[in-house]
């Protein structure tokens, strides 16, 4: 492959979208003050919006979440780790594919509102997928000490404790995704070859 076959596009949403996974990792191991506000919504609308090809859509953001996973539960949260991950990885990877998809059903073309709507969207998705499976593997109400009760009220106890998580998701896609969308959008018209889609 030639330098002159290398589409610009590419390697500068790669880097915003490993930027995320490294601010990521940075407020994991609270060298930010922001430790509770993450990036990771904001990467996945990013990801679903600008990747025209569904397999970079959903495989660079997903690739970055998991090596900001390892990273983190080896350096920060070995206490909690299982294998390379953690228990219940798996509702968070469902739900992290499911904000890439809001990111491309939503932002069909690139505004305030529709990047707003995604963010909201994306919250709700994420809070509605990632506790409803802390609820399913037996999750421990945080009041109690014991394990949610496997009936409705365990479930919207578990949703109603999640609700400060799911406001910090909804604060971290809005600022994050700002920060994401704007610049990106500026970078564009700045730099026209970063408007060719790949």
């Amino acid at each position: 492959m030639s330098l002159k076959s290398l589409n610009p596009r590419l390697g500068v949403l790669l880097l915003f979208i490993f930027a995320a996974g490294l601010i990521r990792v940075l407020a994991g191991g609270q060298v930010t003050p922001f430790s509770n506000i993450s990036p990771i919504g904001a990467m996945a609308l990013f990801g679903g919006a600008y990747f025209s090809s569904k397999g970079k859509s959903y495989g660079f953001p997903l690739l970055t979440l998991f090596l900001s996973d390892v990273i983190m539960m080896q350096l920060f949260y070995r206490e909690y780790t299982q294998g390379l991950l953690y228990s219940g990885w798996i509702w968070t990877y469902i739900s992290f594919a499911a904000m890439v998809l809001v990111g491309q059903l939503i932002i069909k073309k690139v505004s305030a509102g529709s990047v707003i709507l995604a963010a909201v969207a994306a919250a709700l998705t994420h809070w509605l997928i990632a506790d409803f499976g802390v609820w399913l593997g037996g999750g421990t109400d945080i009041t109690t000490g014991q394990p949610y009760t496997r009936d409705i009220a365990g479930l919207i106890k578990c949703y109603t404790l999640a609700i400060p998580y799911m406001k910090n998701m909804l604060i971290g896609n809005l600022i994050y995704g700002a920060i994401f969308f704007g610049g990106f959008e500026i970078a564009q018209r700045r730099f026209p070859a970063l408007a060719v889609k790949i």
